[in-house]
């Protein structure tokens, strides 16, 4: 009977937080200023980029896509459905003049929040104070809202997920452009953290890179680290 060390694997994952999106633009404005964020949609899978999003895309296409050497390119993209994660692989993509495959998977889609979707932590803490409590009571590794979902929830798809990825993709480098719940639910599934762990690491940054190189499907080393050099000037 074959090993479970001799199933296929991903030579390399890349993951990519989308660029600044409208609603990171409108909540940074709002806890600075002491007020409600506006002009946001409806739904937070139709939340599209900043114009300072747009950029950050591109530089992410023309300062590190592009300068990749041919072997070291990712032969796959698969985006989060919501609206500013397909902005980000496709301005990139346009960028740096590459015309690969991209695939849509909806488990990359962000955490949702249910009835907290789209609000700050000050508007939750004044309309749903006993679920503010909850939240800050319970960690946000188990903290479920209402209609949401929690840590825990996100890390059954993007372990799924990642499952199919080294089947689908065995023996390639493949791109990844999500969320920063996901990206951190990834980590969890690949490193191995704990919640404390989980806890302790920082938001990932928009458009930053975060890249694992695998010796099999589940030894694996991580080389970039929230690397957003390919954003200066």
């Amino acid at each position: 009977m074959p090993s479970t060390r001799d199933l296929p694997f991903l030579a390399e994952l890349t993951v990519v937080r989308h660029g600044e999106s409208l609603a990171n633009a409108a909540f940074a404005e709002a806890e600075a200023h002491g007020h409600d964020p506006q002009g946001l949609p409806a739904r937070d899978a139709d939340v599209p980029l900043s114009g300072r999003g747009e950029k950050q895309a591109r530089r992410l296409g023309e300062n590190w896509l592009a300068r990749l050497p041919a072997a070291g390119r990712p032969g796959a993209v698969v985006v989060s459905p919501y609206v500013r994660a397909g902005q980000t692989a496709r301005t990139a993509l346009a960028a740096a003049r590459l015309d690969l495959p991209l695939y849509v998977d909806e488990r990359l889609r962000d955490r949702e929040m249910g009835v907290l979707e789209l609000l700050t932590p000050a508007q939750i803490r004044r309309r749903f104070p006993e679920e503010a409590e909850r939240r800050a009571r319970t960690g946000e590794l188990y903290y479920r809202a209402p209609g949401g979902e929690s840590w825990a929830d996100v890390a059954l798809r993007t372990r799924s997920l990642l499952t199919d990825l080294h089947g689908r993709h065995a023996g390639e480098r493949v791109l990844v452009v999500a969320h920063d719940a996901t990206l951190l639910l990834l980590r969890t599934v690949i490193d191995g953290l704990d919640e404390a762990a989980m806890h302790a690491t920082p938001p990932a940054r928009n458009a930053a890179v975060t890249r694992w190189v695998f010796q099999d499907r589940f030894t694996s080393r991580l080389v970039d680290d929230d690397e957003v050099g390919h954003l200066a000037g």
